[in-house]
């Protein structure tokens, strides 16, 4: 029984070996995988704000609601100049529902403590 089929299985292969020449032959452009490893690390201390004082930081659930959404045209179209297959560009969209959910559940959240804390006139300072 295959896991994928031919055609997934040829790609990722052709991903391989793209990887493997390329790391022999021009080892210092996996540099920018470490660069794109430390923007990760830097945008989830960005959630911190939101975990401490959640009212103060709405901006940053909104800031990660917009680019839950910007996924879909970076996939759409980066996708298909780079080659990469329908399938895929699809999976790649699928990160943008997955990180949605729970920023919209947390954004009704905040705005439903907003509207207790304006009910019981607690004023939250502007950050």
């Amino acid at each position: 029984m295959q896991l994928l089929p031919v055609s997934a299985q040829n790609w990722l292969n052709s991903i391989y070996l793209a990887l493997h020449k390329t790391n022999i032959q021009y080892p210092y452009l996996a540099y920018g995988t470490d660069w794109l490893a430390f923007a990760h690390l830097v945008l989830a201390v960005l959630f911190i704000g939101p975990y401490r004082h959640p009212v103060k930081n709405l901006w940053v659930i909104q800031f990660g609601m917009i680019a839950s959404v910007a996924i879909f045209p970076l996939a759409f179209i980066a996708g298909g100049v780079r080659g990469i297959p329908v399938f895929w560009q699809f999976i790649d969209c699928s990160f943008g529902i997955i990180c949605m959910l729970p920023l919209f559940i947390v954004y009704r959240n905040i705005h439903e403590l907003t509207a207790l804390y304006a009910k019981q006139g607690i004023i939250v300072p502007a950050v």
